[in-house]
């Protein structure tokens, strides 16, 4: 069973931002044994027009960490100091 996730990130198909943030991520929370969730921007027209011009876009514990890039540091950081606050599927939608 996966642990439910603290971090999302969101992308879009076609980004190499992308496809180097969740790498990085992805290893990051693999690491830790952090849930993860990447969710497509360009699935919902909400997220789609607030995060277009900004992904990957980063949050830890339903807290905003980057657009563009994500520092490891920074990360590991969030999910050491944070309280664990896991992401539920529709927090997105709902917030943003």
């Amino acid at each position: 069973m996966h642990p439910a996730p603290r971090v999302l990130l969101l992308t879009r198909e076609g980004c190499h931002l992308c496809v180097e943030a969740e790498s990085l991520v992805r290893g990051t929370c693999e690491e830790l044994g952090v849930g993860l969730r990447v969710l497509d921007v360009d699935t919902d027209e909400r997220l789609r027009a607030k995060y277009t011009d900004h992904v990957p876009v980063t949050f830890v514990d339903r807290e905003l960490l980057g657009y563009w890039f994500v520092d490891d540091g920074a990360l590991r950081s969030a999910l050491a100091s944070g309280h664990p606050r896991p992401i539920p599927d529709d927090w997105v939608l709902a917030h943003h």
